[in-house]
């Protein structure tokens, strides 16, 4: 179920919701640790959404700051962190061990949470209007062991363009295009991410298309996790609609998860959906009970798995 071009309130009305439940994992749970991502992201938001619900059901789940979807998949299988926020690439990357991980890592998944928008940022002012034109040029392609990251490094590949590829962190990217360092960023995350709204209060910015090279990307990578997302008119102030590229995003964790806090954490994901969206929400696809369970070649965690029959019936 997609929305696109909606405030938080009209998502939360046109959902499905279940009604509450009593969960047989009331019990009092261990603290969790949930690898979230960088300030400003869409990943921390949702972590302390996700914590403050958790709180309220009475257990703790405590989001642990990150680099992103890779140093969350790595933090996860080293046991640095109970439950992580990644993007659904990079869980199939490690699961199989092709770059950039070495080994395979076996992450399973709790559900699939939302769809991420790949964000092309150069400044308004800036004469550039499809990705060919960064050729040459000097262009972020995301925080090292973040999920945008690997994106970046197979867009630029599979469009068979060379740009002057560097990796900043959220806040130094949207710093450096501001004063000229660099060309472009790429950043992958839900829309309106905080620190790119912040970054257009102050030198305003544009959003380059991306969806052309979606079927080269598929074709060269996959067409599992891939697929087009549309940014809705109004985003950091754009005129038209923007056609990107989309990915899922999943909560994940290794086998060695208890299958309780498995359960517990996937029945928050039904039951108290509403609580979960960001208030400046805006075209952000969030899901139903279906699509929750709809985690392609990723398996779900057996305790998740209960849950979700429990409440489905």
């Amino acid at each position: 179920m997609s929305v696109q071009g909606q405030s938080r309130r009209s998502v939360l009305g046109g959902m499905c919701l279940l009604p509450m439940l009593t969960s047989c994992t009331s019990a009092a749970l261990d603290e969790l640790s949930l690898a979230a991502g960088e300030p400003g992201g869409f990943y921390a938001e949702f972590a302390d959404l996700l914590a403050a619900v958790s709180r309220s059901a009475g257990w703790p789940l405590r989001p642990v700051t990150t680099g992103g979807s890779r140093s969350n998949a790595e933090l996860v299988i080293r046991g640095g962190a109970d439950v992580g926020l990644a993007l659904t690439d990079l869980v199939l990357a490690a699961r199989a061990g092709v770059s950039p991980f070495a080994a395979p890592l076996e992450l399973l998944a709790i559900g699939r949470l939302y769809e991420n928008y790949l964000q092309l940022a150069v400044r308004s002012s800036a004469p550039f209007i499809r990705l060919a034109d960064l050729a040459g040029r000097v262009v972020s392609l995301g925080t090292p062991g973040s999920g945008a990251s690997l994106l970046g490094t197979r867009l630029v590949a599979a469009a068979g363009i060379a740009v002057r590829a560097c990796e900043l962190n959220l806040a130094a990217a949207t710093a450096a295009l501001a004063d000229g360092r660099i060309d472009a960023f790429l950043w992958s995350g839900g829309v309106p991410t905080p620190a790119v709204s912040a970054l257009v209060g102050q030198s305003p910015v544009r959003l380059l298309p991306l969806a052309e090279h979606l079927p080269a990307l598929r074709a060269r990578y996959g067409a599992g996790p891939y697929s087009t997302a549309v940014m809705p008119a109004g985003v950091y102030g754009a005129a038209t609609p923007i056609a990107t590229i989309g990915v899922a995003n999943l909560l994940v964790a290794a086998p060695t998860l208890p299958g309780r806090a498995a359960e517990a954490l996937a029945r928050l994901l039904v039951e108290r959906a509403s609580d979960l969206v960001p208030a400046a929400a805006l075209g952000i696809q969030y899901f139903d009970q279906p699509v929750l369970v709809d985690t392609g070649d990723v398996p779900l965690h057996p305790g998740a798995a209960v849950a979700y029959r429990k409440l489905h019936g």
